[in-house]
């Protein structure tokens, strides 16, 4: 026999599971028109890929995720596209969201299918492609994607696979009345689960007040290695990490998942969508809904199409408006009332509860909390309610958060035992909402001042490289002048000419000189000493010169300016060396000028 453990707190409320097991489960029918969320899982959300007016199939992808955690959104039937708006969804804030709303055309037509004979056949990682391909998320909690969870962490070896059948909370019987009439397919849909994972035991969990559902498990589950276990009735067994400590003994550590310790936990509804997905080729489009109450004339279970009206399928179960006091969706215990019955069924929806005024009564005023600390005897996750509450309720999130908020899984146990009528799960649900937009602020402001950062370390890096460009022209400007001078220093030394055009320069003095002094020494017979015995002055020669002067004279006027740019102590030594030019460039016109002047008159007279 399968050894069990208990589980702290815990409580146990009337059920009223009998009114909705008396009947097999019934077909919904086809309502006039399907309205689809494009959120119907945790993740991002989904975006259509069709448009108004467009005819769909049966089991047709309308709604895809490409970016992000998320599966996409089929079509339940064949029929036109005939808005994508903003409409009601099951939400507690009762708000608006983006929905594609079909009319059915009555043909039902499947769109090509591609059913799996043999998936031992494939790689692991096509068959999890597949079942996300069919919009499979989880359909007894949150809408986790199942492709996603059955995919851990190559350091996580899944060593027990748990399938969930507990079913804990009152009036709902879906899981219920699926595994009695439908054990064979939730069998075969645990065994490609159990091949993906490779566990080393697989167990299905049922409370004992559901004896006709594991019977029926017990018998499609023989001649297999699967356990079925029988767990005692407690509210709330039937919760992920409660049901993990009966059934292992091993608690999930505080801020961990399943997987950390070797274990996963998946629904009796999500085996039958995988087993669809994989053997049929049939997307997740339908699923099975409790609608029960004392404000209903038939109550029971219907499989139902995903879109499908809360209204058409309360008008299935003959809902008796006069008596109708509340609609609540999912159970008395983490459900919550519904503003209108215009919303739709979607894959995590499994019951709705149309009340009376006696059946469930509006909740009375809050009164001050009397520290009596049944809340906390209560508490399946062995927190402290009381001062959660009191945390809450004074906006000191960050100390909540330290008692390990989000370690409460909203079961209702402190609320429902709290004699001062205290929201206790509302507060929670405020408090974790508010640290949620806090760490995202949060967030948000660390990934803005790392930008800054980044923008100020690239600009400082920036005038960083761009002074040491400056500092190595500056060196090299330097080295060269230096170079300059010291090679100046040295032809002076040597009696020679700096350069070619310093050679060209005293050339040119020279000329003048002897210019002058042909010019003081014969005054009165410079012409006819021109014309008879002295050479004729080289007039391309003087130009040549004076090219070469106003050359270096533009050289020189240049160094200057990169002078002034770079260094400011060569300014002088260049300013003079200019002056030298101009005085030479000036003395070479004017030589140049006395030559033409000298030789007009000889040409002349030879003439």
């Amino acid at each position: 026999m399968t050894q069990l453990w208990d589980f702290a707190g815990g409580i146990h409320p009337a059920e009223h599971k009998h009114q909705s097991t008396s009947r097999p489960i019934r077909q919904s029918g086809l309502p006039e028109r399907l309205i689809l969320p494009l959120q119907q899982h945790i993740g991002a959300p989904a975006e259509a890929i069709v448009i108004e007016g467009e005819r769909v199939l049966k089991g047709q992808r309308i709604a895809e995720v490409t970016n992000g955690m998320g599966v996409p959104v089929h079509a339940p039937t064949s029929g036109t596209i005939e808005s994508i708006a903003r409409l009601p969804v099951p939400h507690p804030s009762g708000m608006d969201d983006w929905c594609i709303t079909l009319i059915p055309d009555g043909e039902d037509q499947w769109c090509q299918r591609h059913p799996i004979a043999d998936y031992r056949q494939m790689e692991r990682d096509e068959v999890l492609d597949t079942i996300r391909m069919a919009g499979i998320s989880g359909m007894g909690g949150a809408g986790f994607p199942t492709n996603i969870k059955l995919r851990p962490p190559r350091d996580r070896k899944v060593s027990t696979l748990i399938l969930n059948g507990a079913e804990c909370e009152p009036y709902i019987t879906a899981d219920d009345m699926t595994m009695r009439e439908r054990s064979d397919e939730i069998i075969s849909g645990l065994k490609i689960m159990a091949w993906i994972l490779r566990p080393e035991r697989c167990v299905i969990a049922i409370e004992d007040n559901k004896p006709e559902a594991a019977a029926a498990m017990k018998k499609a589950a023989e001649g297999t290695q699967i356990e079925v276990v029988v767990v005692p009735t407690k509210y709330p067994s039937g919760g992920e990490k409660q049901l993990i400590r009966i059934l292992t003994g091993m608690e999930v550590p505080s801020g961990g998942i399943p997987a950390d310790i070797g274990v996963m936990c998946q629904n009796v509804g999500t085996a039958i969508a995988v087993a669809r997905a994989i053997l049929e080729g049939e997307p997740l489009i339908r699923r099975v809904v409790t609608i029960t109450g004392e404000a209903v004339a038939e109550p029971g279970n219907f499989e139902a199409l995903l879109g499908t009206p809360i209204h058409y399928l309360l008008s299935q179960a003959g809902l008796q408006e006069t008596q109708l006091h509340r609609l609540v969706l999912g159970g008395p215990m983490m459900g919550y009332t519904l503003n209108t019955p215009d919303i739709p069924v979607v894959k995590t929806s499994n019951c709705v509860i149309a009340a009376t005024a006696q059946e469930l009564p509006d909740p009375e005023p809050e009164q001050a909390c009397i520290r009596c600390g049944q809340c906390a005897e209560a508490c399946p996750m062995e927190l402290l309610p009381q001062q959660l509450f009191w945390y809450a309720k004074a906006g000191e999130f960050e100390k909540a958060e330290h008692l390990n908020l989000f370690d409460c899984i909203e079961c209702g146990a402190c609320s429902y035992v709290c004699p001062s009528s205290i929201p206790l799960v509302q507060y929670y649900r405020y408090a974790k909402g508010e640290v949620r937009i806090q760490q995202a602020e949060q967030l948000k402001a660390d990934r803005a001042r790392e930008r800054f950062e980044a923008r100020q370390a690239r600009l400082e890096r920036e005038q960083q490289e761009k002074e040491l460009r400056r500092k190595e022209r500056a060196k090299a400007a330097a080295e060269a002048q230096a170079k300059k001078k010291a090679e100046a220093e040295q032809a002076a030394a040597k009696g020679e000419a700096v350069d070619e055009k310093a050679a060209k320069a005293a050339l040119v003095q020279e000329a003048l000189a002897r210019k002058k002094a042909g010019a003081a020494t014969a005054p009165e017979t410079q012409t006819t000493d021109a014309e008879n015995s002295s050479p004729a002055p080289d007039i391309p020669a003087l130009e040549k010169q004076l090219t070469q002067a106003k050359s270096k004279l533009d050289t020189m006027q240049s160094m200057l300016e990169d002078a002034k740019a770079q260094q400011a102590d060569n300014v002088d030594k260049l300013e003079r060396a200019v002056a030298k030019n101009h005085e030479r460039v000036k003395r070479a016109e004017e030589a140049l000028a006395e030559a033409r002047a000298d030789t007009t008159p000889a040409t002349q007279s030879t003439e």
